[in-house]
């Protein structure tokens, strides 16, 4: 695979972990544990199971509905940005794995592209939501979307490219 993509798509994967910590890791797992990307006999092998696959979508589907509570902090606060880095950072070490290439590579661009998700996820959905006035939630919802399919994109970039 072209090691430039490869990074390209790691600090994608990171941004939209910014957006949804889980969401994009949960797919990063599925697409593992269906043999698209090889994780077997690295450290990461536990993402291409269908038992990390399953764990990683329930969390992914916990952020999804707690993440409209009005109780949940902001993603920036250092808990949540802290689950985002990680989980930016993981999911990138695995695309770079699976590429053959380092994983500190991918934790690196990862957790950076994770850190520009967040704040500015944050910063648009708090423009939209006082400036246009646009319901907090269905910003949330489009959210949600941006965070799947960005992800969906980014695979799909990748393997074509990689054929």
């Amino acid at each position: 695979m072209n090691p430039t993509l490869v990074l390209l798509v790691t600090v994608g994967i990171g941004f939209l972990s910014g957006l949804r910590a889980f969401t994009p890791l949960a797919l990063v797992s599925w697409v593992a544990s269906w043999g698209w990307i090889p994780l077997g006999g690295s450290r990461l092998a536990f993402l291409g199971t269908t038992t990390g696959a399953v764990i990683v979508s329930i969390l992914a589907l916990g952020e999804l509905v707690g993440d409209k509570l009005p109780k949940t902090p902001n993603r920036i606060q250092a808990g949540p940005l802290t689950a985002r880095l990680l989980t930016g950072a993981l999911s990138a070490a695995a695309i770079c794995v699976s590429a053959g290439q380092t994983w500190f590579l991918g934790v690196f661009f990862g957790a950076i592209g994770s850190i520009g998700g967040a704040f500015g996820g944050y910063g648009v959905r708090r423009i939209l939501v006082k400036r246009l006035h646009i319901p907090d939630f269905i910003v949330a919802l489009v959210e949600d979307f941006v965070a799947i399919a960005g992800t969906l994109l980014l695979f799909a970039r990748l393997f074509s490219r990689s054929v």
